[in-house]
């Protein structure tokens, strides 16, 4: 027999203090001198047993220490064991030794994670249910290299960070436990001793699930369980993301575009059984969703992330997302997720300082924190930091079959000097103002997504002329599908604020879009951030009466879906809501009824949709002059414009647009080619809220040059106004 206790009181009383930094050298089953030796650190235990699980056997440990430490010798026939442990109530619990347990990293998971190259790093970071030598359990594992010591914490150990103790992995900063017994459902978090003592509680920086705010806690959830039902959906996402393909986007808040009747947010399943029907009757392509990853504070709008991996919890479970996803796949509609990879907020329990250090973030102010938003802002020199984001990328198009990501705020990740004055920014190692990480990043993140997965879109949110946003990594761009084009956005909404009476002095303000719409692979949106803050409604933002504002906004929508780039509308914009936008409550759905000007514009914008997407010349070559021909640019003195769109097969579609209260008769239109043109759409229908004024005849064409266009045709143009002809060319 072997004398006990075994260890100094040093190492039994840095165990029971949670200074110990290496748990599993001390606690569970060793070998001492040729015999096996169990300890037991279990606090207010008055006696812990160990029972052989095969052998029968049960062999009490004697307690080392008056607060909890127990000691015992066991056999090798006593393995494995289960512990019973009974406290000063004499109730009895058994359950698995955590301490007992191997670690189930193997060596190159372990050197991929400390290299910062594992993009799938969620499959080993987080909490992961699942099963060890033949015990169910749950294995956590987290990024903490500075640590002094992280326990994993929740109601299982009462919240002391004492027990629980994780292993650590000093070559690449990682720490880990599997706990038996712990299933889905189960709310944790990890107590973080930092490297300068302090002890804070943090989230799970990998975390699935979490609780309801204001709660925080992490939630063990397996994530792998929903059996999907979207394979025609995937196998033809890359054609119906190509940017030859229509994309009409709805910008969507989950947890204000609808609430039930005591003004609580619909859960997903609910959503999907209210907004996908919606979305099909009004024509739209592409749901973009806020940020669904877990944000503390409503206000943010979701763009204040502390969960990334985490769906957020306020409308369900992650499975309840992925059905939600699932059942737009099945429906025809393509999901989009704004991703936040540019900051995060300092919350004392999200990824801040997470282990007393900058881990995640810059340490110098100057780099690390962002000064409009007060958050931190993301370190992306460091390869860990990279990994974490770009796996966190991947993650949502793996385990959600999300189909694109319109990543936010690029332009404060590409300027050293974004919203900072002299002295409070770091030049690049060249001097200059760009990140040069940032955008190495981005390369990366584009490069690698696209390589995983070929068929999914990305778009930056990119407000200044960084060249080469849509360009590939290759050829020295950033390599996204899409940027939004804010210039197009802040230049047509000066415009249509305008008074008409004064368009003609702001022609240009429209045209000059063109100037550079082929440069980049465009997107034109209509976003939430231009319906709050003061800044107005879409249909507040309109000059005139109520007549003329409602006529403004469709004529507005009508030159949206015919110039080239897809497009993007903000929930609420489609039938003219009068007041901003808050998050704190629903759409103003009552304003739809029949006969009201709110639906009549509505069902513009729904039969501008299914028009779009029926005619390819309003979207196969949104990227190339092929696609484009001005007929009408230089009368601003009627402050008119009109194009031809044109698809591969040569089909066209012309669009006019009479951006003044005027009916312009007999007004006279150059066109490319002999035929007989027809009006197939217009703004100023009755059905639309409209004055009447159409063109219910068929218009031959005549020879003879007209603005430079080889035919011509006359038409009435109606009032604020945008119509759409199509032509049956003469075949000689």
């Amino acid at each position: 027999m072997l004398e006990l206790p075994t260890l100094s009181q040093t190492k039994v009383h840095a165990i029971i203090r949670g200074d110990h930094r290496n748990a599993f050298s001390v606690l569970g089953p060793h070998e001492v001198d040729e015999h096996i030796v169990v300890r037991v650190f279990e606090p207010l235990a008055e006696a812990v047993v160990v029972f052989g699980l095969e052998s029968g056997t049960e062999k009490p440990l004697k307690r080392i220490d008056k607060l909890g430490f127990f000691e015992g010798e066991i056999t090798t026939e006593d393995l494995p064991y289960e512990l019973g442990i009974t406290y000063d109530n004499e109730v009895t619990i058994r359950r698995r030794d955590v301490y007992a347990f191997p670690s189930t990293l193997d060596d190159m998971q372990r050197y991929l994670l400390g290299e910062g190259t594992d993009m799938r790093a969620y499959d080993k970071l987080g909490a992961h249910v699942m099963e060890v030598d033949g015990v169910q359990g749950t294995r956590f594992v987290v990024w903490a290299p500075n640590a002094q010591r992280v326990s994993v914490v929740g109601n299982f150990n009462n919240w002391d960070g004492r027990r629980s103790l994780m292993r650590f992995h000093p070559g690449a900063g990682l720490w880990e436990i599997f706990i038996p017994g712990l299933g889905e459902g189960e709310i944790y978090k990890y107590e973080v001793k930092t490297a300068f003592g302090a002890t804070v509680k943090k989230s799970d920086p990998v975390g699935f699930y979490a609780e309801v705010r204001p709660n925080n806690a992490s939630v063990v959830w397996d994530i792998n369980k929903h059996e999907w039902q979207d394979d025609e959906w995937i196998a033809k996402r890359a054609e119906r993301n190509s940017f030859s393909a229509p994309m009409s986007v709805y910008e969507c808040h989950l947890g204000s575009w609808q609430r039930n009747a005591e003004d609580e947010w619909l859960s997903y399943s609910e959503l999907a059984d209210r907004l996908i029907p919606y979305l099909t009757e009004m024509g739209y392509t592409h749901l973009e969703l806020l940020p669904v990853a877990e944000h503390p504070f409503d206000g943010s709008w979701g763009y204040q992330v502390v969960g990334y991996f985490a769906a957020t919890s306020r409308f369900g479970t992650p499975d309840d997302f992925q059905e939600f996803v699932d059942r737009c796949h099945q429906a025809g509609i393509g999901v989009i997720l704004d991703w936040v990879p540019a900051h995060f907020p300092k919350d004392l329990h999200a990824i801040g300082r997470f282990d007393g250090t900058a881990l995640y973030e810059h340490a110098d102010p100057r780099q690390g924190e962002h000064p409009d938003w007060g958050t931190y802002v993301f370190n992306f020199d460091r390869n860990e930091v990279r990994q974490f984001l770009i796996s966190n990328a991947l993650f949502w198009i793996e385990k959600y079959h999300i189909d694109g990501l319109r990543v936010d705020a690029v332009a404060s990740m590409l300027y050293l000097d974004f919203s900072r004055d002299a002295g409070q920014w770091i030049p690049n190692i060249y001097g200059g103002r760009e990140n040069i990480g940032a955008v190495h990043f981005l390369r990366e993140f584009n490069s690698k997504l696209h390589d995983t997965y070929p068929g999914v879109v990305t778009i930056a949110e990119e407000s200044t002329d960084w060249a080469g946003v849509t360009a590939s990594p290759e050829d020295g761009g950033l390599g996204f599908d899409i940027k939004w084009n804010m210039g197009w956005m802040h230049d047509t909404l000066q415009y249509m604020s305008t008074d008409p009476v004064y368009r003609m002095y702001h022609h240009g303000t429209l045209t000059f879009s063109l100037l550079y719409a082929f440069s980049e692979r465009f997107m034109l949106p209509f976003s939430h951030d231009e319906v709050v803050h003061l800044k107005k409604s879409m249909i507040d933002k309109m000059p005139g009466d109520s007549w003329q504002k409602f006529a403004n906004l469709r004529v507005l929508y009508g030159y949206m879906f015919s110039h080239p780039g897809k497009k993007l509308m903000f929930m609420g914009a489609e039938f003219a809501q009068g007041r901003e936008w808050t998050e704190n409550h629903s759409l103003d759905w009552h304003l739809i009824y029949e006969g009201s000007p709110h639906l009549e514009i509505r069902n513009w914008v729904r039969d501008l949709n299914h028009f779009y997407r029926a005619n390819p010349p309003l979207y196969e070559n949104d990227e190339s002059w092929d696609g484009f021909e001005w007929l009408e640019v230089h009368d601003s003195a009627h402050s008119v414009l009109a194009y031809a769109r044109s698809s591969n097969a040569g089909e066209l579609v012309i669009a006019i647009c009479n951006f003044t209260p005027v009916v312009r008769e007999g007004y006279r239109l150059g066109v490319p080619v002999a035929g007989v043109y027809q009006e197939v759409l217009n703004s100023d229908s009755p059905e639309y809220g409209g004055s009447g004024v159409s063109n219910d005849f068929r218009m031959s064409s005549e020879a003879g040059q007209w603005r430079g266009q080889p035919h011509s045709i006359q038409l009435t143009l109606p009032p604020l106004a945008t119509i759409f002809l199509k032509v049956e060319v003469e075949r000689e």
